[in-house]
């Protein structure tokens, strides 16, 4: 499968991590240097030199001139890192593989080569930058005597080079004919010499530049912004991009790019006209804006479709079945009602799963966070997942030692992870592997950017197959809500989109590594939690009995009439007295009367000023012991409290069974 093990390792600590991910990775033998244990012995010494080198270090080695490197060396790569590791030298560096190529050759003819300061044109920060490196390479010998690969150490040189070009330029023809703008002026701004290029990219003559202050020309909404740069540059911290507008001569603004450097007293700068190129990037913003405008106009109008087509089916049988329990009732035949009534029944459990799939997609469910140890998790649904794939399919669970914890709805993630796992066995028409892992990772500023979520120690459940693996065109749509590649009638599109809001509610992410014909893994990352997790196994309990005893009263708060009217005959037939009210004044005014009252029943969205959480915590003031039982279709954020309902409170999400209702009832007024 493909080579998930060391890139997901070092795209969560993208500097520190090289030689862990190196000497834990399980899956070279798919690579083109073949497994770890069967490298030659050369080699593996040189590996174990670089990664030790405090210089960045690198080595190359074999045809497919496969490039390995220590962690001194990743900044060298910026952006390219962590892809770069494993890939082809030559695929990694194209922009300057001309300047390169050479060296590479003579390296492997057995030459040790080395030079001070090689000017490359490199683009490894999103944009063409002039940069000078010191480097030295030393062929790999092997047994034989041929040539395996070579080591390589270099040290950019491009400050040094900057800064001593800026000392002279002046003076040289270079001052003269540079096209980009160059410039010492005074850390207070005063300018102390400028080159011709002023006049062809802002039209002033120097005769009307030296001795004003470059303040003058700066954009008023980019002064603050520059004068914080300045005072950088009197404490000795160059930039090596800086931008702001300076007005031209005609009043228009052009954007200029700048390196900058200071020292003996002034600053030293040298800037690029890049206004046509930013101008190309805000209409293509606003173009990409549009776009995704449209898509989320087209993701709305298939969400709309989707839910029309799926509870159209599921109203025509609830009310086909009610319509004829109706007929077959005034026509005597009362044995035939019980089918309707079963046909019912199990759509609108299906319309309840339904709308339980599109509020975690939504991020709206109720959610009960506690906190969990995965791995027992996993372990307590092993047999589950056996079952349930079959078979024909191979299911691996790797638990990482010291597994840290995490605070959420365990029964939730139960469901997201055995979605994924039919979705893995789906994928696999043949048979094959699942291998769900688990693991603490630690995401860094770039892996939170890569991954859309704050910085930080998560933890990781993922479930990989060895199957069809997908299209990037298809992974970009895996989330989407209706999106799927089955055949019709045999899924709702809704598995993965569920998961991602589930995980999204729970302050996570959840991401797709996927290559055609090699395998798919999807990973669920969850914030740690800084406690212990409880105890996964349940202690038996005495089943509950849901009659009332004497004398016991239930409060109902709920605007919606048909809602009361049920609960109301539902705790009447248990033998419960109840009260109802059908907002939060009424309810509250109840609350605060001398009324018995042993449980309150509300909904979380009320009319009346106050929420269902805000009336039962102002009920709470007179009455600290009240019992209150939520029923709600979505979590509103005042019905938790940093993830955690306060003892003596629960929830029921809608629509519920009787039973179920009875049995909460009865297990919180005995609590």
């Amino acid at each position: 499968m493909a080579n998930f093990t060391v890139i997901e390792r070092l795209m969560f600590n993208p500097v520190g991590d090289i030689e862990g991910a190196l000497k834990r990775a399980c899956d070279w033998a798919s690579s083109p240097l073949g497994p770890h244990e069967n490298w030659p012995a050369p080699l593996q010494v040189n590996v174990t030199m670089m990664l030790a080198a405090a210089i960045p270090s690198f080595i190359v080695w074999g045809p497919g001139l496969t490039l390995l490197y220590n962690s001194a060396y990743a900044p060298i790569l910026a952006g390219r890192h962590p892809d770069a590791f494993g890939r082809s030298f030559q695929e990694v560096w194209p922009e300057i593989w001309h300047d390169l190529e050479p060296l590479v050759v003579r390296a492997f003819a057995g030459e040790a080569l080395a030079q001070e300061s090689l000017p490359l044109l490199m683009q490894r920060k999103g944009y063409v930058e002039e940069t000078w490196f010191t480097y030295y390479y030393t062929p790999i010998h092997l047994a034989d005597g041929s040539v395996g690969g070579f080591f390589g150490g270099c040290i950019e040189t491009s400050e040094q080079v900057l800064r001593e070009r800026m000392r002279t330029a002046e003076h040289t023809a270079f001052w003269q004919l540079s096209r980009d703008l160059m410039l010492r002026c005074r850390f207070d701004g005063v300018m102390i010499s400028v080159n011709p290029a002023w006049t062809e990219i802002l039209g002033w003559e120097a005769g009307e530049l030296i001795g004003k202050n470059l303040f003058d020309l700066i954009h008023p909404d980019d002064l603050a912004h520059t004068v914080e740069g300045a005072k950088d540059l009197s404490e000795g911290r160059g930039h090596a991009r800086f931008d702001n507008r300076y007005r031209h001569r005609d009043g228009r603004y052009r954007w200029i790019s700048w390196s900058t450097r200071s020292g003996e007293g002034v600053i030293n700068a040298v800037g690029r006209d890049f206004t046509a190129e930013r101008d190309k990037a805000e209409a293509l913003a606003r173009t990409e804006a549009q776009l995704r405008q449209a898509q989320k106009m087209e993701a709305v109008g298939q969400l709309t479709g989707g839910l029309a087509h799926d509870f159209n089916n599921l109203l025509a049988g609830i009310a086909g079945s009610l319509e004829l329990m109706n007929t077959r009732i005034s026509q005597g035949r009362v044995r035939e009602v019980e089918k309707y009534m079963v046909a019912a029944q199990g759509a609108t459990r299906r319309a309840a799963a339904l709308t339980h799939r599109l509020l975690a997609f939504a991020r709206r469910q109720t959610l009960m966070p506690q906190v969990t140890n995965i791995n027992a998790l996993v372990s307590g649904m092993l047999d589950l997942i056996q079952r349930t794939v079959g078979p024909g399919i191979e299911v691996q669970h790797v638990g990482a030692a010291g597994l840290w914890a995490a605070l959420v709805d365990a029964s939730q993630l139960e469901n997201a992870l055995l979605n994924l796992c039919i979705n893995a066995r789906d994928a696999m028409p043949a048979g094959g592997r699942i291998t769900i892992e688990t693991g603490n990772r630690w995401i860094d500023r770039q892996g939170a950017r890569q991954h859309d979520i704050p910085e930080g120690q998560y933890l990781s459940l993922c479930v990989s197959d060895t199957g069809t693996g997908m299209t990037p065109e298809v992974a970009a749509k895996a989330f989407d809500p209706f999106f799927t590649t089955k055949p019709i009638g045999q899924g709702t599109g809704l598995g993965l989109s569920m998961i991602y809001g589930f995980a999204k509610q729970s302050g996570g992410q959840v991401r797709i590594y996927s290559e055609v014909g090699e395998g798919t893994m999807v990973c669920i990352y969850l914030p740690r939690h800084l406690g212990k997790a409880e105890r996964q196994t349940a202690m038996p309990e005495a089943p509950i009995v849901p009659f009332a005893e004497a004398g016991e009263t239930v409060l109902i708060v709920d605007d919606e009439p048909t809602v009361r009217m049920l609960v109301t005959d539902v705790l009447e037939d248990l033998g419960y007295t109840a009260i109802e009210a059908a907002d939060s004044v009424g309810g509250l005014r109840v609350l605060q009367s001398d009324a018995r009252i042993d449980l309150l029943i509300t909904d979380v969205g009320l009319p009346g000023g106050l929420n269902g959480r805000q009336m039962a915590d102002a009920g709470r003031v007179g009455r600290p012991d009240l019992k209150v039982l939520f029923i709600t279709g979505f979590a509103e954020n005042a019905l938790f409290d940093n993830g955690q309902l306060e003892p003596g409170m629960s929830v029921l999400t809608k629509p519920f069974a009787v039973d179920t209702l009875a049995a909460r009832i009865r297990e919180l007024i005995k609590a």
